[in-house]
């Protein structure tokens, strides 16, 4: 690896030792980067160390009453890690594994993700260790305007635009965004996305991250001669990211066999291709108990508990839950099982050891998060567009749009690959893509 990235991850790996998941996804792009690190004018500026560490970072407690009326007390945290091209953008996380490392590592890849998308947006991220799950929607309300009420006075539409993420949906989006504007007294649209189609929100946003993924495989699937019609494909755990590509997928011919828990996993092997089985995604997502076993039992279909879908013969992988559900296990599982694709559609989803062996084997096609898994982020920007021109397109044109968009990011990816001599190295590809974007608007703006 590059000499100054070598010291630069040392660097790192010293100050940050104790936050695993920023220091596994800083590292592994600076590998993927390696190859156009031959600028001398990333060192004379010392740049990547102002890439791979945030602008700023922000920490804060937020109490809130139950309605039992006993206190609690949760930590906030919202990071912002670069606006070179646009102001930070980035979801709210509430799930109790929210630490400082996770918020890092989701700000750090919603830079390079963002940047792909061709849009003038920056990366961020934020969350709490907090759980909506169990919680009454005015215990829910409550936090969130505990939340809104420490974080309000570093966001907005020109500073930082958060969106929703796991355990934030449309209706703490909603809260938050309530509270925003009391607290501003002014109705800032764009001051966060995912909003409710009533007040300022995007046709397609729940579903875009899903759809985009989908767009992009089917870009690969064009590249490679082979149709997507009668593709089986294996998800992970049954939000909206898993949502959308269970929709998106049966519309274009091919079908979803799989969806993950906490519990285990299901198999469908007639597919989740009918709208009683979206609607009952949503239903399961509403309950809010984490169990992908209720669809076993409403469809009759079988459940392996304490189980991942990886061990299904399918020809598309998509994890769709979280960063590192699989791992060097899986991986084998499914080089064994001669899957063709796997394409990213959560952030970081594979260890850095079972990724490399699915990206080292001449067996499937590769493609990361950072590219598949844009179209939310896509759709978020989309949506702070139709508020600045008070309007909003169609569903059919807001679907078009995010299709074009996936296009031009697979074939950024597929460009910086060939260029670098890296083959089809999609994942390498989408990093440098990203990397050179961000890093030329940084240097045209000075230290």
């Amino acid at each position: 690896m590059n000499e100054y990235a070598v010291r630069v991850a040392a660097q790192l790996r010293q100050r940050y030792a104790h936050e695993p998941e920023y220091l596994q996804s800083v590292q592994t792009w600076l590998e993927m980067i390696d190859p156009a690190l031959d600028d001398p004018r990333y060192e004379k500026l010392d740049l990547l160390t102002r890439m791979v560490e945030p602008d700023r970072m922000f920490m804060f407690l937020v109490p809130w009453v139950d309605d039992k009326g006993v206190a609690h007390t949760n930590h906030g945290y919202r990071v912002q890690f670069n606006s070179a091209i646009g102001p930070y953008k980035g979801g709210l996380r509430f799930h109790p594994g929210v630490t400082p490392s996770v918020v890092k590592f989701l700000g750090f890849e919603q830079t390079y993700k963002n940047a792909l998308t061709g849009l003038p947006i920056g990366g961020a991220a934020g969350g709490a260790d907090f759980d909506p799950r169990g919680k009454s929607n005015r215990e829910i309300m409550r936090f969130c305007q505990s939340f809104m009420n420490a974080l309000y006075r570093y966001i907005g539409s020109d500073t930082d635009v958060p969106a929703g993420d796991i355990g934030v949906g449309a209706r703490e989006i909603g809260f938050l965004y309530g509270q925003y504007k009391r607290l501003m007294s002014k109705a800032e649209s764009s001051a966060l996305t995912g909003k409710g189609l009533t007040y300022g929100g995007s046709k397609i946003r729940q579903e875009a991250a899903g759809f985009g993924t989908v767009y992009f495989l089917a870009r690969m699937l064009e590249h490679q001669k082979d149709p997507i019609e009668g593709k089986t494909i294996a998800v992970s755990g049954f939000g909206n990211m898993t949502w959308g590509v269970c929709r998106k997928a049966t519309e274009l011919g091919a079908k979803v066999v799989t969806l993950s828990g906490p519990d285990g996993y299901i198999y469908d092997p007639s597919g989740v291709s009918t709208q009683e089985k979206f609607d009952f995604l949503l239903e399961m997502r509403a309950k809010g108990q984490d169990r992908v076993s209720l669809y076993a039992d409403r469809f009759g279909v079988p459940f392996f508990p304490g189980k991942k879908p990886w061990e299904v013969a399918v020809d598309v992988v998509i994890p769709c839950a979280t960063q590192n559900e699989l791992d060097v296990e899986d991986a084998v599982h499914i080089l064994a099982n001669d899957v063709r694709y796997y394409v990213e559609g959560s952030n970081m989803p594979a260890t850095t050891e079972a990724l490399k062996l699915l990206r080292l084997s001449p067996k499937i096609l590769t493609a990361g998060a950072k590219a598949s898994g844009s179209g939310g982020v896509a759709v978020s920007a989309l949506e702070m567009a139709q508020n600045s021109i008070r309007y909003n397109w169609t569903p059919a044109e807001v679907d078009q749009k995010l299709r074009d968009i996936m296009s031009s990011i697979y074939d950024a990816s597929a460009a910086a690959a060939e260029e670098y001599g890296l083959g089809y190295d999609l994942i390498a590809g989408n990093d440098i893509a990203a990397f050179k974007k961000i890093s030329e608007a940084m240097i045209a703006q000075g230290l």
